[in-house]
């Protein structure tokens, strides 16, 4: 828990207190706070900060208060690890300038306004009744949002010249796919990415799935660029309507438990129910014309340091599972 320093000195020149002097984080008090700590008034509860919620954590944020821990804080990002009665699941609490994963809340304020506190992981904190609770930080769902693109049909056309622009901003105009390679996973012709353009010339999704032993939980960071390749694939087998995405989804989701970390895994939970991020999902908008493309696949590739071209990646992926396995039909 972060430590409150008292300054017994007033308004003037600050002074350091104990923890800061031992090194430890501080929060300072608000003046009010300060002048109660100091005439022995009580300490008035913080309001809570409003957000907008994803629809894929409504029934953890409206259901009743447990008990949760910080897996991870950042000055974008405060991600809580909540025990339910399936095991565990993740929510987090995000500034609007952060990735809006279909497991967050989003704050309506970005992360140079520093309104997340940054709390050790482990720290306590708390999910339900209506609100997030971690340290000096009160959130509340004021608005919602859907993580499940709206798309125009169950199965539906994409833009051939908008698959062309995404093919050629990932892998680069002229640039075989072979040679696509993603930092922490192994290329070359024997690689998990070789084997996973190789079953998808085949139209073959057992090797697929087979491919996916060799990929969750490989690569460093809390969501491992092997999870984000499977994620974008599982999401887009589902949006676009293959016939074997759900038998897909749920043995990539299988092989998550225990080879991957606890937050990849809630994400590849949601992808499997086709519940994506924004920027994502706005990649899927521009692909069936609903909106400008080249900003979207600016704005998926730019996301985290390879989330978002592993996610488009997987995409791709899906797109020529989809068109392979229809065509076959």
């Amino acid at each position: 828990m972060r430590t409150i320093d008292h300054n017994p000195h007033g308004s003037g020149a600050a002074v350091q207190g104990r923890a800061a002097r031992a090194g430890l984080p501080t929060i300072p008090l608000p003046r009010a706070a300060q002048d109660a700590v100091r005439t022995g008034a009580p300490v008035r509860t913080p309001s809570a900060v409003p957000a907008s919620a994803s629809t894929g954590v409504a029934d953890l944020l409206r259901g009743p208060v447990r008990h949760a821990r910080v897996l991870m804080s950042a000055p974008a990002a405060v991600y809580l690890q909540v025990p339910t009665e399936r095991g565990s699941d993740v929510v987090g609490v995000l500034t609007s300038d952060a990735a809006r994963l279909p497991l967050g809340c989003v704050l309506f304020r970005p992360s140079n306004g520093r309104p997340l506190v940054t709390v050790p992981s482990g720290a306590p904190a708390e999910v339900g009744g209506g609100r997030i609770v971690v340290g000096d930080l009160v959130v509340r769902a004021a608005a919602w949002w859907d993580p499940r693109p709206r798309l125009p049909s169950p199965r539906p056309a994409l833009l051939p010249e908008g698959v062309r622009q995404l093919r050629n901003t990932l892998y680069g105009e002229g640039v075989p796919h072979s040679a696509f390679t993603l930092p922490g996973l192994p290329g070359g012709p024997g690689g998990p990415l070789a084997a996973l353009r190789g079953a998808v010339r085949r139209a073959d999704l057992d090797a697929a799935l087979r491919t996916a032993v060799r990929l969750v939980g490989l690569g460093p960071g809390l969501t491992p660029a092997g999870d984000d390749v499977m994620a974008g694939t599982m999401a887009g087998l589902v949006l676009l309507g293959h016939p074997a995405a759900e038998r897909f989804s749920a043995g990539v989701h299988a092989l998550a438990a225990g080879r991957t970390t606890e937050l990849s895994r809630a994400l590849l939970r949601h992808a499997a129910a086709g519940r994506v991020s924004g920027e994502y999902a706005a990649v899927l908008a521009g692909l069936v014309g609903e909106r400008p493309l080249g900003p979207a696949i600016e704005g998926l590739l730019a996301t985290g340091s390879t989330s978002g071209r592993a996610m488009a990646l997987g995409l791709c992926t899906a797109i020529d599972l989809v068109d392979r396995t229809l065509r076959v039909r």
